[in-house]
């Protein structure tokens, strides 16, 4: 049985706290003298209203025990309804309502999309309220990865539950106070990273909304030019630090805090995530060093800053890649699909079923060798639970199909093979920029067709919920009380 009432109650609360977080972009554009502090005003009251009738009418001090059907529906709702209400403020600015869900949706779900134009002489509460937008959706991603798919065993999170019959495995004895030293940790990344930016140039302003934009792997910026905006190698790479740090697992990072840096090289599936983004760094630093002249610890801060942004699905930019040869481009399209680790902000496939699918490749050829050996397959050293296996193939299978028919519906609405491609691509797994004109790093959204926007706005969530957990709520045994 699905319990309606205590999902309506939670979705409530998380329609009065976004209303509360609309008041600080509508007192920037009120100290700025700019007239949308209305819009946002408004927006907040109207939201508060929704939120609170939500919460009297769904009320009720019995405690209820919410099971795998209500998660999946409560994770689903959730994204929709706040990104629908999130919107109301860009429709009170002058924006039309498709473009402004786009924009909503890409922000929550840290995909980076922007149909946006001359960001540069935007209003500060409109580039404000982008950044708060990745803020809260970065959170909300690390809570769901910790808390939520692993119970619902979607693609192979089983791997990753936080709670153990062993209480010595347990990082924190509570989820409360997971979620609170979760909390902790990302904030207190997010004022790190604006102090630093702020040190080496970036003006308050900016600072603020790029660190959020940077630890939720969102990729919002307050410039058109993104990065390069700021000529600033130090700024690259104290940005190519942070988005490493939102693309970390933040339980690892917790553990690390408790005993030692040391902890995360322990973790197999950081230690994958550093390597691989250190010998791509390198192989496309060589690439630019000996194609366009570019001296080689230049072309290495090119080339870690935008291999990171891309393999963390943050999105920012400091140059653009497409310029740098086929050769990268092609790299730089097979990098949409990698993706940070999991229990972090970073979407697409992600590290860990990658190193998943390796060892199950590792074991079909040793069986092809010797078929009477025996494989035991283990990951951080435990072995792995019988059902992960299925569990990540059936991901990556689902997750392939779901890229070519988001292709397909793209091409049909006329787009040519490469921006339906790229911007299916970057759309499932929350990237951000594709490749072409349109979608590449120096493009914009704004001329996509209004049908493509929904399509790729579906595609975003469908990213950003694993893909599992949407499927599951469209099979019909799902409503089957």
């Amino acid at each position: 049985m699905i319990h309606i009432r205590p999902i309506v109650f939670a979705i409530g609360l998380m329609l009065a706290i976004l209303s509360a977080t609309m008041l600080l972009p509508a007192l920037v554009d009120l100290a700025d003298g700019n007239s949308d502090w209305r819009a946002f005003f408004v927006a907040a009251v109207f939201t508060f209203i929704i939120g609170g009738l939500f919460v009297l009418v769904t009320y009720d001090e019995r405690q209820v025990q919410l099971g795998v059907k209500d998660a999946f529906l409560l994770t689903t709702l959730s994204w929709i309804v706040l990104c629908g209400f999130a919107a109301i403020p860009f429709i009170g600015v002058g924006i039309s309502y498709t473009d402004a869900f786009f924009e909503t949706m890409s922000g929550l779900t840290t995909t980076g999309s922007t149909v946006l134009t001359k960001l540069d002489v935007l209003p500060r509460g409109v580039l404000l309220w982008r950044a708060l937008l990745n803020g809260i959706g970065g959170i909300g991603i690390v809570v769901m990865a910790l808390l939520v798919l692993p119970y619902l065993r979607v693609g192979g999170m089983q791997l990753f539950h936080t709670e153990s019959s062993d209480k010595s495995e347990k990082i924190v004895p509570r989820a409360l106070e997971l979620v609170s030293a979760t909390a902790g940790v990302y904030i207190g990344l997010i004022f790190l990273c604006a102090v630093v930016y702020g040190l080496l140039g970036m003006s308050m302003f900016d600072a603020i909304c790029h660190s959020m934009a940077t630890l939720a792997t969102g990729g919002f910026s307050t410039h058109d030019l993104s990065f390069k905006f700021f000529n600033s190698p130090a700024i690259e790479w104290a940005g190519t630090f942070f988005m490493l740090a939102g693309a970390l697992p933040f339980v690892v990072m917790i553990q690390a805090l408790r005993g030692g840096v040391r902890e995360l090289w322990y973790d197999e599936q950081v230690r994958g995530f550093l390597s691989f983004i250190a010998v791509l760094t390198l192989v496309l630093a060589v690439w630019l060093s000996a194609t366009r002249g570019i001296e080689f610890h230049n072309a290495v801060r090119l080339s870690a800053f935008n291999v990171t942004s891309i393999v963390t699905t943050t999105g920012f930019a400091s140059d653009d890649y497409t310029l740098w040869g086929t050769f990268a481009i092609g790299v730089f399209f097979l990098l949409t699909f990698v993706g940070g680790c999991s229990g972090s902000t970073a979407g697409a496939i992600k590290i860990y079923r990658l190193q998943v699918a390796g060892l199950l490749t590792r074991r079909h050829f040793t069986h092809l060798i010797t078929p009477n050996r025996i494989v035991t397959l283990s990951y951080n050293g435990r072995r792995l639970p019988a059902d992960v296996p299925f569990s990540v193939v059936a991901f990556l299978a689902i997750y392939m199909a779901t890229v070519g028919i988001f292709t397909v519906l793209l091409a049909g609405m006329g787009l040519d093979l490469t921006t339906a491609l790229s911007s299916a691509a970057q759309a499932i797994g929350n990237v951000g920029p594709g490749l072409g004109e349109i979608v590449g790093p120096s493009g914009n959204f704004a001329p996509l067709p209004a049908p493509a926007k929904w399509v790729l706005a579906f595609a975003m969530l469908l990213g950003r919920l694993e893909l599992f957990t949407v499927l599951v709520l469209l099979r019909p045994e799902f409503w089957r009380l």
